[in-house]
């Protein structure tokens, strides 16, 4: 079975908490497996953090209008000049009546999502570059 997920770029605004879904949102990428914390939300973290993707798999762009039904997890990355770059992850769990019952399960920058979800695998493969070169 395939873990889905839905990767939304938000801009950073004030008085707008990580912690609820925006009302809008930039552009927005689906995934059709893997989308948990520990594989999606770490390739999004290793991208921002090492500025490369760590296995080349691809992600596909669509219309920010598009919804898909059957995600487990949504991503939202935020962003704004000037600003650091953070990260939230809800878990998505249906709905009651026309409300969503999605719970936010991480809010942080991408080295906290590398430290919360990366020590559960290979750390040498996600650790953060500290040396002189980067």
């Amino acid at each position: 079975m395939s873990t889905r997920a839905t990767i939304r770029f938000a801009t950073r605004e004030d008085g707008v908490t990580f912690s609820e879904h925006p009302k809008k949102w930039n552009a927005q990428f689906y995934r059709h497996t893997d989308g948990y914390p520990e594989g999606l939300g770490l390739d999004i973290a290793h991208s921002i953090v090492k500025k490369t993707h760590p296995d080349g798999r691809a992600w596909e762009l669509e219309h920010v209008d598009v919804v898909h039904g059957d995600i487990e997890y949504m991503y939202y990355i935020w962003q704004d000049h000037g600003k650091d770059i953070w990260i939230s992850i809800f878990e998505v769990n249906g709905f009651d009546g026309l409300a969503p019952k999605d719970e936010c399960i991480f809010v942080g920058t991408p080295e906290k999502l590398l430290t919360k979800y990366g020590s559960q695998l290979d750390e040498s493969y996600y650790k953060l570059n500290t040396n002189d070169d980067g």
